[in-house]
């Protein structure tokens, strides 16, 4: 009985040293989550013209307001080149989160959903692993019509995975820094 309570107490004491010495270091580095207020997803037609910007704002962050989101109709049968704009709008002067997707591009990329609209997103920018990124993207549309195009934005996704490279978000995992659905016309 007594070699059993010490075997208890010794057990109760490893185990609490063990806890008490744990600290934030040995869980490995956390990354601070960045408040993402604002994506603006501007595409101008290839050979010029005006660019069409579908923008989402959540100035004061999840709850609260609702966001505003706004959009342009597309031209039928037409190329894009479409970049993405992150930023926190709740500080001033505004923190362009794009830069941070840049330097940590093999930590990040965007995914692209069209639903219904005839239209087709390629990746037109790769991190330093030949990866795709997505920050800058290529936009076709095709007949007229009407859908929502859904962009994501994915932190440490798997971009080995089986089809994340072509942009199948399924397979990605990681975690979702922002995901943002913008309705379509194509006139």
């Amino acid at each position: 009985m007594q070699r059993s309570k010490f075997l208890l107490y010794s057990f109760l004491f490893i185990s609490v040293f063990s806890l008490s010495t744990c600290n934030d270091d040995d869980m490995g580095p956390e990354e601070p989550v960045e408040l993402i207020t604002t994506l603006l997803y501007t595409l101008t037609p290839d050979g010029g013209g005006t660019p069409v910007v579908l923008s989402f704002r959540d100035t004061d962050g999840d709850g609260g307001n609702a966001p505003v989101v706004t959009t342009e109709p597309l031209a039928a049968g037409t190329t894009y080149t479409a970049s993405v704009s992150l930023l926190n709008e709740s500080e001033t002067p505004a923190e362009d989160i794009s830069e941070e997707v840049s330097e940590e591009a093999e930590e990040h990329q965007f995914f692209f959903s069209a639903t219904g609209a005839d239209l087709t997103v390629s990746y037109a920018d790769q991190d330093a692993d030949g990866n795709p990124i997505g920050l800058v993207s290529e936009v076709v549309t095709g007949t007229a019509g009407s859908g929502s195009l859904t962009i994501t934005l994915r932190h440490q996704p798997d971009k080995n995975a089986d089809g994340v490279s072509n942009g199948l978000i399924a397979n990605a995992g990681g975690e979702t820094d922002i995901e943002v659905t913008f309705s379509i016309e194509i006139e």
